[in-house]
């Protein structure tokens, strides 16, 4: 009797483990011409959980992430995102899996014709609602998470750097995506501002119970913001485990990203 429950227990934790996972890429690659850009990439990233993507420039973190969302397509190994293929997706299906899916660009991809109001509300044109004021509500809700309330009216032009990136994160999170995908989030700031970005991304893990992954060259974000980290090199993942395992390494290649 025992061991039948013992079988039961880990059948039942085995599909709880496979349930928890968002992503699962398996042998990914990438080749741009001559370039093998990404060799052999196999990962996970599993509910609630931040995995940020440390790598030097040139090893294909950020082509990581868009073929993800096949803004960029794979040439060879498969991409499951919530349970579903995506290379199989037709146009339709793509589009119903992206709308869990929040991407935010280096750039942070803002319009600059468009006020801070109107860069939130974007987003929501495809969204039907009862009222304006329910509209309205999303984009100060999204506002507030980035501590960017009194800036409803402003045009991009008028934030700084920092102000932009945390805009560009309001935009994300104005629908709610399960999964997040951050482009060097950090990139051209100061370290105070970089801080305070990073310390914004775990509230948006913590409020959301998001699912994230980091691309970042930043070892002070990714201190900040990971409960795992993997390292690229030469188009594999090297390296993986949390931060302070990973601080401990004795090979001399890992151990550089963590001298400061």
């Amino acid at each position: 009797m025992n061991k039948e429950n013992d079988k039961k227990d880990m059948k039942n934790n085995e599909e709880g483990s496979k349930n928890d996972i968002v992503i699962k890429i398996d042998h990914l690659q990438k080749t741009f011409g001559s370039n093998t850009v990404l060799k052999d990439v196999t990962l996970t990233l599993n509910k609630g959980e931040n995995v940020v993507v440390l790598g030097k420039s040139g090893t294909g973190k950020s082509v990581l992430i868009k073929c993800i969302v096949r803004l960029i397509e794979a040439d060879e190994g498969s991409i499951i995102v919530f349970g579903k293929n995506m290379a199989a997706l037709n146009d339709n299906d793509l589009i119903s899996v992206r709308k869990d899916i929040g991407f935010l660009f280096q750039s942070g991809a803002l319009y600059d014709s468009m006020s801070v109001r109107e860069n939130l509300e974007f987003p929501l044109r495809e969204q039907k609602f009862n009222s304006n004021s329910e509209k309205e509500a999303l984009v100060k809700e999204a506002l507030a998470d980035v501590g960017l309330a009194d800036t409803i009216d402003k045009m991009p032009s008028e934030l700084s750097g920092g102000m932009r990136k945390r805009l560009g994160l309001a935009r994300t999170l104005i629908l709610k995506p399960q999964i997040i995908l951050y482009d060097e989030p950090t990139t051209g700031l100061d370290p105070v501002t970089s801080r305070e970005i990073s310390q914004l991304i775990v509230q948006v893990q913590q409020k959301y119970k998001a699912s994230s992954i980091i691309i970042t060259h930043d070892i002070a974000c990714a201190r900040i913001t990971s409960n795992r980290l993997i390292v690229l090199k030469e188009g594999v993942c090297a390296a993986e485990g949390t931060f302070e395992d990973l601080e401990k390494s004795k090979e001399e290649w890992l151990h550089a990203y963590f001298i400061n």
